[in-house]
């Protein structure tokens, strides 16, 4: 059987129909994947913020108790300082 233009034309838009939807179905599993990818960057951007407020308030602690430390040195220095006691007895 021979092809006439009617075949090939038939054969032609049959191709490229086949190729648009392939093209469109590809389309489609990007957008799940990258809609995937996004909820996953927004749950770790959540974590991130999570940590870096924890290690805000941390660094406050520590920042406070090394306030008090400061406070105290001196007290400490003088009591090192003085002369030690005799025992009684």
């Amino acid at each position: 059987m021979f092809l006439t233009k009617q075949h090939l034309t038939t054969a032609r838009t049959l191709g490229v129909a086949l190729i648009a939807g392939v093209s469109l179905s590809a389309c489609a599993t990007y957008k799940d994947d990258f809609a995937r990818i996004d909820s996953r960057l927004d749950q770790l951007d959540v974590k991130v913020q999570g940590a870096a407020q924890s290690a805000e308030s941390a660094n406050q602690s520590a920042t406070q108790a090394n306030q008090r430390l400061d406070q105290i040195e001196g007290r400490v220095q003088q009591l090192e300082q003085a002369p030690r006691r005799k025992p009684r007895g």
